[in-house]
């Protein structure tokens, strides 16, 4: 088995290699980026890309009608226009008629073009519950009789229900994607291991654990401003190394092209203080970082677990909780104020509708004293709570847990595994967690989905299972107008009543973190932390394998 599986390396390497040979006979080597997955990728069906894990490399692979620029401005994609009918209810998109899927055996020729048709296909397979994609919400507003009709091979329309706002940016999700029916519904073609889409690369290997390579694709649609086809890249390559110690010193020996966030493996030794980069690695290095729709917090149940006591359900102890340490400082010594502290509410800034600092929770220890003695605790009768993280922001817990130690509230820390601690947040068994929420869509909101009463988890985002009426009114108001400035201050009376009600305790608005070695050019960095390779080019040549 060994010997076989070396066997197939190699002839995958002389495969890989022939095909980016128009770049060597140039001269310049097969120009290959490199990056590492160390939490692995369970696969690359656009109908499953919940997380950053999928979306980096499904968004290599495929494209939608829509996308968004690094400002978060929608630009066409394989629509190459659109109109919105008077009642906000019909959508009419214009499609490109030079997009080919890429070559499959399991694909004719003649059915490589996309048209209008495929998207009915995708978008109603996103839709059907036997298929389980946890992008099927994305269309709950679409008419149930004719939401997806093919008015001819390059006209598409879409119906809504009623009237949804942010519709747009939402179609600029990967669960949005083209894919080939053909492929998809076959049962040899293992579409999730082995994609076929329209985007400016094409799968060429996965092996589990090992590698993960995509090829330039020659045939792509997209063109620069100069006129030149995208991508500029031969091949992309992500590796699966799970310990980040060892991800950091393979970025330093040169073997990968960007370390992504901010993390304890390196973060003293790549950063400042501050916030800089370490003046030792400015000659190989560049920092570039960009406000982040991403909002870490803590999340609070608002309703008794099994087998837990109802502390929390007490607003003074979640208001005390919320003033009882000190962000900035928080931000300064663990995350070297690569970060916003959380003082305002749940939206981040760069969204229409965010409060203003200071609206939220500041370090007011001698409120969170109060407010614990008026609930009758404090540092002659502390209480104690648990608190369930993954490992990645146990330093962060630990601070708090410290911090609040302080004013009489004991914290108990629990760690937990990525995938356990997800079912347990889903299914409420966590009176207190850690969470994120990063940004789906480029709308307000898609924060304030979580505080709806109608996405109670499992089945919805709300995994505090907040309830406010107040709240829901504004929430379904806000669904409805279509004026933009009448619409954020919605939603700013909608944060306010969360911030109140204290169902969550906002820690720090993230940034966009990425080091990146000189060489590398038009890698930018953007409000989603979307990964955008079709515009990259680096100087030098990579073996693929």
């Amino acid at each position: 088995m060994i010997a076989r599986t070396g066997m197939v390396v190699v002839g995958l390497c002389v495969v890989l290699l022939t095909e980016c040979s128009s770049s060597r006979e140039q001269g310049s080597g097969a120009a290959v980026f490199r990056y590492n997955e160390s939490k692995g990728i369970t696969s690359l069906d656009p109908a499953y890309a919940r997380n950053q894990t999928i979306i980096w490399p499904v968004s290599q692979i495929f494209n939608g009608l829509v996308q968004l620029d690094d400002s978060l401005q929608l630009r066409p994609c394989i629509a190459k226009r659109w109109s919105l009918s008077s009642d906000a209810l019909e959508y009419t998109f214009r499609l490109r008629t030079d997009v080919l899927f890429h070559p499959s055996p399991y694909l004719d020729e003649a059915d490589r073009l996309v048209d209008a048709h495929d998207f009915v296909y995708s978008f109603e397979r996103i839709a059907d519950p036997s298929v389980a994609s946890p992008g099927s919400w994305i269309f709950e507003y679409t008419d149930p009789d004719s939401a997806f009709v093919a008015i001819n091979d390059s006209t598409l329309c879409i119906r809504l229900s009623r009237p949804f706002p942010p519709f747009l940016p939402v179609l600029a999700m990967p669960y949005c994607s083209v894919v080939p029916e053909a492929v998809v519904e076959h049962p040899d073609a293992g579409f999730a291991s082995h994609p076929v889409g329209t985007g400016p690369f094409v799968f060429k290997l996965w092996s589990a654990d090992e590698k993960l390579v995509m090829l330039k694709n020659s045939a792509y649609f997209e063109m620069d401003e100069a006129g030149e086809r995208l991508p500029y890249l031969d091949a992309v390559a992500i590796t699966f190394i799970k310990d980040k110690q060892s991800e950091f010193l393979e970025f330093l020996k040169g073997n990968l092209d960007f370390l992504s966030g901010v993390h304890t493996a390196y973060k003293d030794e790549l950063l400042t203080r501050s916030g800089t980069l370490n003046p030792d690695y400015r000659d190989r290095f560049l920092l570039l970082t960009q406000p982040y729709l991403n909002t870490e917090y803590l999340g609070i149940l608002m309703e008794p677990a099994e087998g837990e006591d109802d502390l929390l359900l007490d607003k003074r102890i979640r208001q005390a909780i919320n003033y009882g340490f000190d962000r900035e400082k928080m931000m300064k010594y663990l995350r070297n104020n690569l970060g916003y502290p959380a003082t305002a509410g749940m939206i981040p800034p760069g969204l229409p509708g965010n409060l203003a600092y200071g609206e939220g929770y500041g370090y007011r220890p001698d409120l969170a004293r109060k407010l614990l003695h008026d609930a009758g605790y404090g540092i002659g009768n502390p209480l104690i709570i648990s608190l369930t993280t993954t490992s990645d922001y146990l330093d962060l817990c630990e601070f708090i847990q410290f911090e609040l130690g302080r004013i009489g509230i004991g914290i108990e820390i629990n760690v937990s595994t990525g995938g356990a601690f997800r079912n347990q947040v889903a299914n409420g068994n966590l009176p207190f967690f850690r969470g994120s929420w990063i940004a789906d869509y480029a709308d307000a909101e898609n924060y304030l989905a979580l505080f709806y009463s109608g996405n109670h988890a499992p089945d919805g985002p709300n995994y505090t299972r907040f309830s406010s009426a107040a709240f829901d009114r504004l929430y379904e108001q806000a669904t409805l107008e279509s004026d933009p400035v009448l619409r954020a201050e919605l939603y700013r009376q909608m944060d306010r009543i969360v911030i109140d009600a204290a169902p969550v305790v906002p820690l720090y608005y993230d940034k966009v973190v990425r080091f990146v070695p000189h060489g590398i050019a038009g890698f930018h960095p953007n409000p989603m932390n979307n990964l955008i390779l079709k515009t990259v080019k680096k100087v030098g040549s990579t073996p693929l394998l």
